[in-house]
């Protein structure tokens, strides 16, 4: 397994776990729907010189072999995964502004083991590993979120519904990926999910200019290095790599999240939400471990 590659997935885990605390911050200037367009946009845009770059080096051969069912895939493709990312996106960041940063890294971190379950019903089955991870998710996340009292906060259940539509998208890829190229299906869902949190920014939040520069810096951050530079790292790093591995890796940006909350941000989480992040990090490594497939 080439170091290079582990390392550019381990940046790009740390820019999605740091992302969170500039959406966190982001909210303190702008609406989320205005942040998620403008973030969108911006990561749209600076994936075109990527692919002008890549449609440069690639050969005739490479772009005769794209008929019209592969743009077409492309489209519907990239409308599908632009509307999940919107619902999802938005959902994570209205519950970012009532619940802290490093539990919305770890329940978002769900749709690692919410993947296999949905896959039931595109029959696809689950070993007993995958079940005992559920498990574990479920006693961490009711550690983590809920309080004293049953009860579950706000954030929580937004963030967890985000968790849900993630799972979704993943699988939408899933699907698409093979068919299209990453780097434009990931362009055209970016500029569908800004077009879309747009129209109710524009409804409900009628963002300023003035205030859409004041949060630049996270809106930047968000757009540039999340959306832009992180998914063009997981490109290059997951070449000629195991994928459990490579998902494995990626699934620390939830404890990135929580450093990142408690150094930038000063957040603080007590020992039983400590606790529960533990048993969902080790959720999350048993869901990602190879199984042997039965003869």
């Amino acid at each position: 397994m080439p170091l290079k590659n582990s390392l550019l997935l381990l940046l790009t885990a740390t820019i999605w776990g740091v992302a969170f605390v500039a959406q966190s911050v982001g909210m303190d200037y702008v609406g989320g729907f205005t942040f998620n367009m403008a973030r969108s946009l911006i990561g749209s845009a600076v994936l075109l010189p990527v692919i002008w770059f890549m449609g440069r080096n690639s050969s005739k051969k490479a772009e005769e072999a794209q008929g019209s069912s592969s743009r077409k895939d492309l489209l519907w493709g990239g409308l599908a995964c632009g509307i999940l990312m919107c619902l999802a996106s938005n959902f994570q960041q209205f519950g970012i502004k009532y619940t802290t940063v490093g539990k919305a890294g770890f329940i978002t971190a769900c749709y690692i083991v919410l993947v296999p379950i949905l896959g039931l019903f595109l029959k696809k089955k689950c070993s007993p590993f995958i079940w005992l991870a559920v498990a574990m998710s479920v006693a961490g996340l009711y550690l983590l979120c809920i309080t004293d009292g049953f009860s579950i906060g706000k954030g929580d259940i937004l963030v967890l519904i985000c968790a849900v539509l993630f799972s979704f998208h993943i699988l939408v890829i899933d699907y698409y990926s093979p068919k299209v190229d990453g780097v434009k299906l990931s362009c055209i869902q970016f500029l569908v999910c800004g077009i879309l949190s747009g129209i109710p920014a524009l409804i409900f939040e009628k963002p300023e200019m003035s205030a859409v520069l004041t949060a630049w810096q996270p809106i930047l951050y968000a757009g540039v290095m999340s959306c832009g530079v992180a998914y063009t790292l997981q490109i290059i790093g997951q070449k000629n790599m195991n994928p459990t591995v490579a998902s494995l890796i990626l699934s620390l940006e939830s404890c990135i999240s929580v450093l990142a909350g408690w150094v930038i941000l000063g957040q603080q989480l007590s020992a039983r939400e400590i606790a529960g992040c533990v048993i969902m990090f080790a959720a999350i490594i048993l869901a990602q471990l190879p199984q042997k497939e039965k003869a």
